[in-house]
C-alpha cells in the first residue's frame, strides 16, 4: 500500500492531529509514558521572494504530562535538507520556548518552567555520527565521586534539556527496534508517497499507518506538499547564493589578511635594518672613543681622523 510521507509538515501535522497517535509516537520517541498531551502547532506563513508561493513551516510543539505527574514541553522540528541558517534558527526557537513565561507548571503554590525535550526529525546526515536514533540524554555527576546524583531539581531541569536527534536516511539500514520500524515511515526526498507493507511494521501502531493511507489519498494535502517541495528548491537556491557569497567573503578576507601580512613584514624588515643601523652606528660611537681615549684627543678629533684616513 502508499501511505502519505509525514517527513512534509503538513502530513506530519495531519498524523499529530490524531492525539492518540500523537501521544502513542511521541511517548515512544522519549521514551516515557504519557497521560495528557496537548498539541499546538504554530503555523508560519513564509512568501517566497519573487514567487507567488505561500507556504506554511509548521513548529510543532506540545504540552506533555508524565505518568508520575511532571511536566515536560516537547518541541519538534522537520528539516528536509540541510540549510546554512539551520543552528541558528533552532537555537533561536528554543530561546523563544525558554523565555516564553507560559511553558511552566504549578508546583506548592508557585510557578515553575517546564523543563523542555527536543526532537529533531533530520532528512541529511550529521557529520560524522551514522546512527538513526540519537539521545542526549542528561546526568547529573557529582565533580569530586564521579557518582550520578538521581534526584532532579527545578533549577537545573528549567535550564537544561535533554534530546532525541532522528536520522531519517539512516533508518533505511536498520530496524533493529520497535522504534526504528515505527519511524520507517519517514522517508527523505521529494517522495510523497511511499510503499509499505503493513505486515512489517508493528501491529500495536497499525494506527499510524491508517492515518497516512487516509493522507495520501487527500487531494489538498497533495497539493500541499507539491507547493512544499517548490518552497524547499528555492531554499536550496538561496542556500546556494549564501554560501557563494559567504566564500567570496572568506576569500576577500584572506587576501587582505595576506596582504597585511605581507605590509608586516616589510614594516618588519624596515625595522630589522634600522635596528642594525643604530648598532653599526653605536660600535663605531665605541671605536671612536676607544681611538680618542688611546691617543688623549676628543671625540670628534678622533672621529676627524677616522673619516680622514677613509
Amino acid at each position: 500500500m502508499q501511505i502519505a510521507n509525514p517527513m512534509y509538515d503538513v502530513v506530519f501535522k495531519y498524523l499529530l492531529d490524531d492525539n492518540k497517535i500523537a501521544k502513542k509516537l511521541i511517548s515512544l520517541i522519549i521514551a516515557q509514558e504519557i497521560e495528557t498531551l496537548d498539541l499546538k502547532p504554530t503555523e508560519i506563513r513564509n512568501d517566497i521572494s519573487q514567487r507567488p508561493i505561500t507556504v506554511l513551516h509548521i513548529d510543532f510543539c506540545a504540552t506533555i504530562k508524565l505518568k508520575n505527574g511532571e511536566y515536560k514541553k516537547i518541541i519538534i522540528e522537520l528539516q528536509k535538507a540541510k540549510f546554512y541558517t539551520d543552528i541558528q534558527r533552532f537555537r533561536r526557537y528554543l530561546a523563544t520556548q525558554y523565555s516564553d513565561p507560559s511553558n511552566s507548571f504549578e508546583k506548592n503554590g508557585r510557578q515553575i518552567p517546564m523543563p523542555i525535550f527536543s526532537i529533531y526529525f533530520l532528512g541529511h546526515y550529521l557529520d560524522n555520527i551514522k546512527a538513526p536514533v540519537i539521545s542526549v540524554n542528561r546526568n547529573y555527576i557529582d565533580v569530586a565521586t564521579k557518582k550520578v546524583i538521581t534526584q532532579k531539581n527545578d533549577f537545573i531541569e528549567a535550564l537544561t534539556h535533554d534530546s532525541i536527534i532522528i536520522q531519517i536516511d539512516a533508518l533505511k539500514k536498520h530496524r533493529r527496534n520497535k522504534l526504528e520500524k515505527v519511524l520507517s515511515v519517514f522517508e527523505t526526498g521529494q517522495n510523497h508517497f511511499i510503499d509499505i507493507q503493513e505486515s512489517d511494521y508493528p501491529k500495536e501502531y497499525s494506527e499510524i499507518i491508517r492515518r497516512l493511507l487516509k493522507a495520501a489519498a487527500q487531494p489538498k494535502l497533495r497539493e500541499s506538499m507539491t507547493i512544499e517541495d517548490e518552497y524547499v528548491k528555492e531554499l536550496e537556491s538561496l542556500e546556494r547564493d549564501i554560501e557563494k557569497q559567504v566564500l567570496a567573503l572568506i576569500e576577500k578576507d584572506q587576501t587582505i589578511i595576506e596582504k597585511n601580512q605581507t605590509i608586516i613584514e616589510k614594516d618588519q624588515t624596515i625595522i630589522e635594518k634600522e635596528e642594525l643601523i643604530q648598532q653599526q652606528n653605536h660600535n663605531l660611537d665605541l671605536a671612536i672613543q676607544s681611538l680618542a681615549d688611546s691617543l688623549n684627543i676628543s671625540h670628534e678629533k678622533a672621529k676627524e681622523l677616522i673619516f680622514k684616513n677613509k
